[in-house]
């Protein structure tokens, strides 16, 4: 029997009903496993319909909430009525697929196509990925373009991730070997030289890891011959993406010298040269639910009123199981070797995958890795698809925190192994300068947590999550690092430590045991992490904090040329901050807004910003060198009063120093941190340090005074690779002497001091006859000595007692008189 189903009337219907809870009731061809929707997922649909008519909105899903299927029928309830074209953005091409995939099983129509009229008449939902839309050559339209393509309603999925995307797009980056590098570099060498005539012959050999910012002023003065430089580069394929997005804000950007580039970016994103994502009606933002969402108001401009009240399931507690080990701070003497080795071991059985920061240190796990994936090598796709697909074993991650996806057996252990990596050069400027203070620990900790969701896609997966390197925990357990993660996390984190205290002290090995109670699913552990979990609930409201919308606000400013106006805004910021890194920085930016209209003050505050944080520029007339000449030095009390006052807890003495010493290592990229860690290792040990090359322009990387007017003048090249040491080298550490000569009187002796792999001269270098060498084998012999003195310093509360201090000193060859013949050696030069 045939039946005229016309006759029973169209009744609602997926493409007519607007509430995106019974869009999902009616959709006619969905998955079996699109039974229900999950409560989360109908508690942010509620919320969102209620408030779709504003015109930006944040939804917030923990990682496995189903953000997916949430935004797609956001995005169909919106075409329903009327309110296309509609349009999906994701981090990267990877998950565009996987999007594309949830949609098909939905019976939702996409399509990855601009130009299909389904999409264009607002039929079809357009899946792209985030360098689609923001691009020089956008087909969406760039600058004074216009519209080239409509957008009505727009959903940034995982926007975190695509910020990171999209900060690269409004970088230009130029190789060493380019001619428009070349005329940039030539245009303001005289200006490098003045804030470092070390660093800047470093920038023109192109030594790895020397790096300079253009001063302010030199930029805003000369920005005529800057444009005239890249424009008549503009169809070179590292400018013709970029310029269109930064040429009319380049005057605000910044320009740094590194690594054999030169980098050009704004401080905030000018996201309005996208008119086609600026004009859309509705602009949902999905993102997990990390801590601070600051980001989205400097980089997408996105309403901080809107960011600050996001729309969130009504409970938190829909995150997967995670048991979070920190063995190196579970066993003081662990290194990474063992847990390396424990990890290892669980990988013949379950998938591991290890997150690490840079290419360089993936090759610390090559010898037990079984994949290296990075977006370098193309291999993401394949690698994370074998994941899936079955066991592979232990498999490195390189720089990847966000935008991956590694669900059920994928990924039952994940090794967070160090502090993540920034990826522009400002950024690792900014990072410099800012390195301790609130906010860097702030945004470090949210890649971190970005970085431990990877393993949990829903709230019945499971992960034992493992976080490593000196560095990295030593971070975590000062201050209140570990206030800054999610409510989940740290609820998580505390049973952690609950079971850690039962861990503490005990070989790294005998951790697999523990883990085994997540990995098998023992139902006491089952029943406490959920228990851990239950009642939490959401944040009512986001967090933005107020520097970052000032930092918007006076940037907004400067685009339309009210200097005084961006001046008055970061000066707002300046007075409400309390730390004093946050205030230098913010000063010289204060500076560099007011030098648009008064150069003279301009300069006043570089200066002022100086006296706050010594790692920012230099003004035009230099800056005086302040000299350590301490009356009376006493090394053991010294060392005991500054541990006191700085840490005041054994615990945290020894993991301050695991701190140091993972950044006193032979290892490309890292010569700022090394030059920092030295600095601090002096006042560990009871000396004073500088950095006065990094702090005057003019010096050594390094000095110490450890008394009796004696001094040790340093030039750290731990990025050095060759098996000699070069002339240029030489003659900075030649240069050094000369200006502790010209510095300090005759009543003061240096020992100049080379920190190089090799101890040997190249033939035509003139080493200083006193120079000694810290190379390959002193160096592991130094970081040995001081770890053995921090546990002593901590075991029975040793460094609060002056006297008890001294003999620990001496014993590791840490005094003023032994330290040079215990961890320095002659050199040679090559015949």
């Amino acid at each position: 029997m045939n039946i005229d189903f016309d006759k029973l009337g169209a009744g609602d219907s997926a493409d007519t009903v607007l509430p995106p809870r019974d869009i999902f009731t009616v959709l006619p061809t969905k998955h079996s496993r699109y039974q229900y929707p999950r409560d989360v997922q109908a508690e942010v649909w509620t919320g969102w319909f209620a408030r779709r008519d504003e015109p930006e909105i944040v939804l917030k899903m923990n990682t496995g909430g189903g953000k997916t299927v949430v935004g797609l029928l956001v995005l169909k309830s919106s075409l329903n009525e009327q309110k296309g074209p509609a349009v999906y953005v994701c981090p990267d091409p990877l998950l565009v697929d996987q999007v594309v995939q949830e949609a098909n099983a939905l019976g939702v129509e996409v399509t990855e196509d601009e130009n299909d009229a389904r999409f264009r008449r607002g039929h079809a939902i357009l899946v792209i990925n985030i360098f689609k839309l923001i691009n020089g050559k956008s087909r969406f339209g760039v600058g004074a373009e216009g519209v080239k393509i409509r957008i009505g309603s727009i959903v940034i999925d995982d926007v975190h991730a695509c910020l990171a995307t999209t900060s690269g797009q409004f970088t230009m980056t130029l190789e060493a070997s380019s001619d428009p590098y070349k005329k940039l570099h030539a245009l303001f060498k005289e200006e490098l030289k003045q804030q470092s005539e070390a660093t800047a012959i470093e920038v023109e050999q192109c030594y790895p890891g020397a790096s300079l910012l253009v001063p302010f002023w030199a930029w805003q003065n000369k920005i005529s011959e800057v444009i005239a430089i890249l424009n008549e580069s503009r169809e070179l394929e590292p400018i013709k993406f970029a310029w269109p997005l930064i040429k009319e804000c380049i005057n605000l950007c910044t320009c740094v010298f590194a690594d054999r580039k030169v980098e050009i970016s704004p401080r905030c994103l000018p996201i309005n040269v996208i008119p086609s994502f600026v004009g859309a009606a509705r602009k949902i933002y999905m993102t997990a639910t990390l801590a601070d969402d600051s980001v989205l108001v400097t980089h997408f401009n996105a309403s901080a009123e809107a960011v600050r009240k996001p729309i969130a399931p009504v409970t938190a507690s829909d995150v997967g199981d995670r048991m979070i080990l920190v063995p190196q701070e579970l066993n003081k003497s662990a290194g990474d070797n063992d847990v390396k080795a424990l990890v290892h071991k669980v990988s013949g059985r379950q998938n591991v995958v290890v997150i690490v920061p840079s290419h360089q240190r993936a090759q610390y796990w090559k010898d037990v890795a079984a994949q290296t994936l990075s977006a370098s090598a193309g291999n993401l796709a394949s690698g994370i698809a074998s994941l899936k697909a079955g066991h592979v074993g232990l498999v490195v991650l390189v720089n990847r925190y966000d935008g991956i996806d590694l669900p059920g057996s994928a990924c039952r252990v994940l090794v967070v192994d160090g502090l993540p990596d920034v990826r522009r050069k400002i950024d690792r400027i900014e990072q410099t300068a800012l390195g301790g203070s609130e906010q860097m620990t702030s945004q470090c900790i949210q890649r971190i947590e970005q970085g431990m969701g990877r393993g949990i896609r829903s709230s019945e997966d499971y992960c034992v999550v493992v976080l490593m390197g000196r560095s990295l925990i030593g971070m975590l357990y000062a201050d209140n690092a570990l206030t800054m993660f999610t409510p989940a996390t740290r609820a998580q984190l505390e049973l952690s430590e609950r079971l850690a205290a039962q861990l503490r002290g005990k070989p790294v090995a005998e951790l697999k045991s523990a883990m085994d109670y997540c990995l098998t699913r023992e139902r006491r552990w089952v029943s406490a992490s959920k228990g851990a979990l239950v009642h939490l609930k959401s944040k009512p409201e986001g967090t933005v904090r107020p520097l970052a919308e000032k930092l918007r606000q006076a940037f907004d400013a400067a685009e339309i040329r009210d200097y005084p106006r961006a001046a008055a805004l970061i000066q707002e910021a300046v007075n409400a901050t309390t730390d004093k890194l946050e205030k230098g920085w913010l000063k010289q930016l204060l500076a560099e807004y007011t030098n648009y209209f008064n150069p003279v003050e301009a300069q006043k505050l570089v200066k002022a910003a100086l006296a706050d944080n010594r790692s920012l520029l230099k003004p035009i007339e230099g800056i005086a060198y302040t000299k350590l000449m301490t009356p009376k030095v006493n090394q053991a009390k010294q060392c005991s009063e500054y541990l006191v006052e700085r840490y005041g807890d054994g615990n945290k003495i020894i993991l301050a120093m695991n701190a140091i010493l993972d950044d006193l290592d032979f290892a490309p990229d890292t010569s700022s941190r090394f030059e920092e860690a030295l600095k601090n290792l002096a006042f560990f040990l009871g000396f004073k340090g500088q950095r006065p090359e990094n702090e005057t322009g003019k010096g050594p990387d390094d000095l110490w005074e450890i008394g009796s007017l004696k001094y040790l003048v340093i030039e750290a090249k731990n990025e050095a690779t060759t098996d000699t040491i070069c002339k240029d080298y030489c003659n900075q550490l030649g240069g050094s002497m000369n200006w502790f000569t010209g510095n300090y009187d005759t009543t003061c002796e240096a020992t100049p001091i080379m920190v190089h792999p090799s101890k040997v001269f190249e033939y035509a270098s003139s080493p200083h006859a006193k120079t000694r060498v810290i190379d390959k084998e002193k160096l592991p012999e130094l970081r040995e000595a001081c770890r053995k003195l921090a546990l002593a310093l901590a075991a029975n509360d040793a460094y609060r007692i002056p006297a008890t201090v001294a003999g620990l000193l001496d014993a590791q060859g840490l005094t003023a008189d032994l330290f040079v013949p215990r961890f320095t050696v002659p050199f040679r030069k090559k015949s």
